[in-house]
């Protein structure tokens, strides 16, 4: 990379990106894109629970729709006249799990990332980008997509990242895709973003001290799953990175004790204080359920520490004010999300991306 494009990736482009964000859950990827200077102008989802978060927090407005029932035509009435258009999303990524691997293309778990094929063939956005997980690329679906970009005349750069390495206090390994109609485009590197490295210390020691079962008054979204008395010899026997093999043995559960159950022993463990938290799954507020007991507190980690984990504002509100709301159902959300520094990464990297094709058509970088 020349120094001039380079510099050019700090310049905003002249003419507006405008996305629309598929799949867009509880609005991580469109905070993120919003953070970077895109306008986002429309969230849709088919889970209810979304459109509280997402409008609540976010500029772009929420459609609850399913995507099979898009239509090409009511997206591009949302699109600016003039403007660049980009079509984000990331279809559920519960569909492309190594279970599924001999399923072929008319099968009906492969149909949300064909409907969003289907949606930029009849758009035709300048930009497109997508999130999932990484064994995506190892389906069948994924070389026919890519296939379909590239027959439509998209250049395509993709690539599995890990999301500790832009910043985000979690170990998080993505697949991230890029196409473009304006030329080569890739994801900026860590070291063009200018990140550092975020530890779980950085990101939720300052939160208030909590108990197992415990809800924040200030804060109702920082609460902990109450723990059985079991659970919690468990974890006061436990010390952050250690495993259920430093308990005593009355306190190792029978499934660890089979052959099958001692290849996972980072369940009933606590995270780090001075390293990124592991991945932050759908069911992170429970202290079995993987490494998510506190470092320090006798609990697991509250749905506002997962979030923030997630690099969400601390106060980003999932739930209306004196709404009930279900642990499980907000904590599925939050560990679906894209979380918001990936999504800025990518915003930053397309506009970045753009600004350097409007220069490099002006004959500025011939000039360097």
């Amino acid at each position: 990379m020349d120094s001039k494009q380079n510099s050019l990736k700090k310049l905003m482009p002249k003419r507006k990106i405008y996305a629309i964000d598929l799949f867009c859950g509880a609005g991580g990827l469109t905070k993120g894109m919003e953070n970077a200077g895109i306008d986002v102008r429309l969230g849709i989802d088919i889970d209810p629970a979304c459109s509280y978060p997402y409008n609540q927090n976010n500029k772009a407005q929420f459609l609850l729709k399913n995507v099979e029932d898009l239509s090409s035509d009511e997206l591009k009435k949302k699109y600016r006249k003039n403007g660049i258009k980009l079509l984000a999303g990331c279809a559920p990524c519960q569909t492309f799990s190594t279970y599924n691997r001999k399923a072929d293309q008319s099968d009906k778990r492969w149909w949300l990332l064909m409907q969003f094929a289907r949606l930029i063939r009849e758009i035709s956005p300048e930009l497109v980008t997508m999130e999932n997980v990484p064994s995506l690329i190892d389906q069948d679906v994924f070389i026919k997509f890519l296939q379909d970009l590239k027959n439509a005349n998209y250049h395509v750069s993709y690539q599995i990242v890990n999301c500790a390495d832009y910043g985000l206090p979690q170990q998080r390994k993505r697949l991230v895709l890029l196409a473009s109609k304006f030329g080569e485009i890739e994801l900026l590197s860590p070291s063009e973003i200018g990140v550092k490295p975020i530890t779980v210390r950085d990101a939720i020691s300052n939160l208030p001290h909590i108990d197992a079962g415990e809800v924040c008054t200030s804060d109702l979204l920082h609460q902990s799953s109450a723990l059985s008395e079991t659970n919690l010899l468990r974890i006061k026997a436990s010390r952050p990175g250690g495993t259920w093999r430093d308990w005593d043995k009355d306190l190792v559960a029978d499934c660890h004790k089979k052959s099958s159950g001692k290849t996972y022993p980072s369940v009933y463990g606590r995270m780090e204080w001075d390293g990124p938290a592991p991945t932050i799954t759908t069911q992170y507020f429970g202290f079995g359920n993987g490494r998510f007991g506190h470092p320090e507190q006798d609990r697991a980690i509250s749905l506002r520490e997962g979030a923030i984990l997630q690099s969400f504002p601390e106060d980003y509100s999932f739930v209306g004010p004196g709404e009930t709301f279900s642990i499980k159902a907000v904590g599925r959300m939050i560990g679906n999300a894209v979380p918001v520094k990936l999504g800025e990464v990518i915003g930053k990297s397309l506009l970045a991306h753009v600004a350097y094709n409007e220069a490099y058509n002006k004959g500025i970088r011939r000039r360097v």
